[in-house]
């Protein structure tokens, strides 16, 4: 279904030129002043509301203020004239996603500013939806993504959980292999039975083996009473491994063991018991390089590689960078009794312009020190500060095309800069789109007009 857009503006021209740029794209409503407006509004859940600022008996700043109070996190644009200007800058202030002063000189740039503010609102949409899932799945994790990896992802983990086999989850440290371990468990046959987790790159031998095993009265020093491992409570439920190439040659054989046998004994006993489990185990580090290194038992890998699934980090999952922003500004105003939001345009493009090396952890922990820091109100770009790290991709960071002659026209300097801009944004980007269009912020479709134009790609 194709977003709603509401046009409101008392130029004929203005609602004439917006209704034909989004046609294809969008259904465009057109209100000619402030109480068709209203009506429009009352009647409709648009996607996207652009204002006009000077309008017959209202001011569009005003009319905004009156909608946002009925949905606050409405996306909404302002539409100014030049000497509004200032006006517009408050409006973001306040929290409108951006301004656009008339005339429009770039129908491109016109056009990237809508499609921006409309991955927004869809952004809002997915996280309310995905509250609402979560309401009647109880159990189930949070679990932001609507990218072509995460999608993908998500359908290999749908499929999995339902059959009884071990999974392998690979990918780099904080991309969530906890959470879609939590996932498979929720959506899986032993979804009632326990779940137990543990990190075996935490925990020194002696206490991981003593915590998985068990132990007997009298077993060791301090060992005062007889307890059940997690190999035993999780019987009939999921268990998960997490950093499993971090565990010890020793306790590699010996959870082969378990598995072959599917019994153990607990430390200080010769009884072994029976477990039914299913495994789940994680690592940051490929397992088969760990096996060639010799660092872990080649047979206990072909053992738990039966299905293996790969997270991909969160710099090839584009949109979900400000998704899971939304998310985790949602978290934690509320757990900070705050208001801060929303972010600013700038903002938006610094967090989708960071490499997020430390993936989705990362990106939360950079959300919550926000939260926690400020006082409430829209954040921007400076707000984010130097501790999220956010730093464009490094084959950018030079790409900066030479600056162009003063002695040629306005005219002629834009398009020189724009043509070495783009040249130099494909080459960085290895000739893919997909990603000169996620580094620049220029939606696909508006990039391939512009790279088509200056003839670095072809039909």
């Amino acid at each position: 279904m194709k977003p709603k857009i509401l046009v409101v503006d008392d130029d004929r021209y203005t609602r004439a030129l917006i209704e034909q740029l989004m046609r294809h794209s969008a259904q465009v409503h057109l209100a000619e002043n402030g109480e068709v407006a209203r009506q429009l509004f009352e009647a409709i859940d648009f996607n996207l509301v652009l204002m006009d600022q000077r309008l017959p008996q209202d001011t569009g700043l005003d009319l905004l203020r009156e909608f946002r109070a009925q949905r606050p996190k409405l996306v909404a644009i302002l539409i100014t004239g030049h000497a509004d200007v200032r006006d517009a800058v408050a409006a973001v202030r306040e929290g409108l996603f951006d301004y656009l002063t008339k005339p429009f000189e770039d129908l491109e740039a016109l056009e990237a500013v809508i499609g921006k503010a409309l991955e927004l609102d869809s952004a809002y949409r997915e996280i309310d939806s995905l509250r609402t899932r979560l309401a009647i799945e109880s159990g189930a994790p949070d679990v932001i993504g609507q990218s072509p990896a995460m999608e993908r992802l998500l359908g290999q983990v749908r499929e999995v959980a339902a059959l009884d086999t071990t999974v392998l989850l690979e990918g780099e440290s904080g991309t969530g292999k906890d959470v879609m371990a939590k996932l498979i468990h929720a959506w899986s046959q032993r979804a009632s039975q326990p779940y137990l987790e543990v990190n075996c790159g935490g925990l020194p031998e002696s206490l991981l083996e003593s915590l998985l095993f068990g132990f007997e009265k009298g077993a060791f020093t301090g060992a005062s009473q007889a307890t059940p491992g997690y190999f035993e409570k999780a019987h009939n439920g999921n268990l998960f491994l997490d950093e499993i190439a971090d565990m010890s040659p020793k306790l590699q054989s010996s959870l082969l063991r378990v598995l072959q046998d599917r019994s153990f004994c607990r430390i200080g006993s010769t009884s072994p018991r029976k477990t039914d489990f299913r495994l789940i185990c994680a690592t940051n580090r490929p397992l088969a390089g760990e096996v060639k290194a010799g660092r872990f038992r080649e047979d206990l890998y072909y053992r738990i590689n039966v299905v293996a699934l790969g997270l991909p980090p969160l710099r090839e999952r584009g949109d979900d960078i400000i998704r899971l922003a939304l998310h985790f500004l949602d978290r934690y105003n509320a757990k900070f009794g705050k208001q801060c939001g929303p972010f600013t345009p700038q903002a938006v493009r610094a967090l989708e312009a960071c490499r997020w090396p430390g993936n989705v952890r990362q990106l939360q922990h950079c959300i919550e020190r926000v939260v926690a820091l400020e006082p409430g109100g829209i954040i921007d770009a400076k707000h984010l500060g130097p501790s999220c790290e956010c730093q464009l991709a490094p084959d950018l960071q030079d790409s900066a095309a030479p600056s162009p002659s003063p002695s040629l026209a306005y005219q002629e300097a834009r398009a020189e800069f724009e043509r070495n801009y783009m040249r130099r944004l494909l080459e960085a980007a290895g000739g893919n789109m997909s990603e000169a269009a996620r580094c620049s912020g220029i939606p696909r479709q508006n990039l391939y007009v512009r790279m088509k134009r200056w003839g670095f790609v072809t039909e």
